[in-house]
């Protein structure tokens, strides 16, 4: 476990006051995101844009991923002001945006969307490092504060859903731009002196990366993203051309993160009683259910709700485990980098790489078998999982 005992003195009056602060940034955030995934799609579609195109355009965001957050993460660890990194991040992130009013054609949308991603994807690892340096040997209660991330996805993805039927999908980059500049402000709430803390470590991050266990963990965070390819480029248009109207699709968003909400509250307690290993598992195989549930199932309603409600596992269980994980096998002075590891590879190299294909597949394939390939990654990706993920293979991968 890592944490500094400076912490443990001031833990009972600093908590409250820092859960406000990191919970504001997370509700910010998530906001956006909550405007961006399910939305960007169809803003892109409304230029005029294909399927391949709009594929194209949401994996740069991805991209970026795979370099981004180790750059930036390599830089907080050396420096130790982890916050100031976070602050400027998210002030570049929001002036570069603003390129999106500057044109519509396809190569500089690309552009924008490279340079602004770049740096909107380097705040995130380094808030989480920060989130959890800051509840020292409490970080089961990660969870805790990330559902104020989630409660501003929902407020964002059903209030959208309503506002861009009635002002139209033109005025997403003005809500969106305001949302970062909410995210920036929010990170000014949060000091300098606590965020800046350096934490003691030994080693390097290659022995970090040589432990039982780690690779195959970092192959299934490749995985699992990549599985999310089709649903965080298309899901959106899928059901409008299913004959969901738009703010169906934004309660359906919402009902998905009202689920992830769900799980972190409770996380804190099944984590330590059922393990990593369990919940990782049950989470891959709820996973391929639900995207196969989507690929057949679209024209029932019933069964949509029952895969958006199976978000609480693909995400929420699925991503308390992992942040857990990783904070505890990349100690110290490398927890920036071990969590832009994991935003790299996962939500990185993964959701690029699962945006781009999904684009060529929806084309080549067809809407259903798309998300029929998402759900055979995932099983894949369970069945390395049960073999890779022994209990007992390594300290930390306990049933208990």
């Amino acid at each position: 476990m890592c944490f500094s005992p400076l912490y443990l003195v001031s833990l009972p009056l600093y908590l409250p006051l820092m859960y406000l602060r990191l919970s504001a940034f997370y509700l910010f955030y998530f906001a956006a995101i909550g405007a961006l995934v399910p939305y960007w799609s169809v803003y892109l579609k409304s230029l005029g844009y294909g399927a391949e195109e709009i594929g194209a355009l949401i994996a740069i965001i991805m991209v970026t991923k795979i370099v981004a957050p180790y750059i930036w993460g390599w830089i907080a660890d050396r420096s130790g002001r982890r916050i100031g990194i976070v602050r400027l991040a998210s002030l570049l992130a929001f002036v570069t945006f603003g390129g999106v009013f500057l044109g519509s054609g396809f190569w500089w949308l690309a552009l924008v969307m490279c340079v602004f991603s770049f740096f909107w994807n380097a705040s995130l690892p380094q808030f989480e490092a920060l989130t959890l340096n800051s509840l020292g040997n409490e970080t089961q209660r990660y969870s805790s504060i990330r559902l104020w991330g989630s409660m501003g996805f929902i407020l964002a993805v059903i209030g959208l859903g309503y506002f861009l039927e009635y002002f139209g999908i033109a005025t997403l980059p003005v809500v969106l731009m305001l949302l970062f500049l909410g995210i920036w402000l929010g990170s000014l709430a949060v000091p300098e002196q606590r965020a800046g803390q350096r934490m003691a470590g030994k080693g390097s991050i290659f022995e970090a990366l040589r432990q039982p266990g780690v690779l195959t963990l970092l192959l299934l965070c490749f995985l699992m993203q990549l599985s999310h390819g089709p649903y965080y480029t298309f899901f959106s248009i899928y059901l409008e051309d299913n004959g969901y109207s738009r703010s169906d699709v934004g309660q359906l968003w919402a009902l998905g993160v009202i689920a992830e909400i769900g799980v972190f509250l409770v996380m804190h307690r099944l984590l330590p009683r059922l393990g990593a290993r369990t919940l990782l598992v049950a989470s891959l195989m709820l996973t391929a259910l639900r995207w196969f549930l989507i690929s057949l199932f679209v024209q029932h309603p019933a069964l949509i709700i029952t895969a958006q409600v199976l978000h609480a596992a693909s995400f929420g269980v699925y991503h308390a485990v992992m942040i857990s994980l990783i904070h505890k096998y990349f100690c110290g002075q490398y927890q920036g980098r071990g969590q832009a590891l994991y935003s790299s590879l996962s939500f990185g190299a993964g959701g690029a790489l699962g945006s781009f294909i999904s684009g060529y597949a929806w084309t080549a394939l067809g809407p259903r078998e798309t998300f029929f390939l998402a759900a055979v990654v995932s099983a894949a990706a369970l069945v390395i999982a049960w073999r890779g993920l022994r209990p007992g293979s390594s300290p930390l991968m306990s049933e208990n």
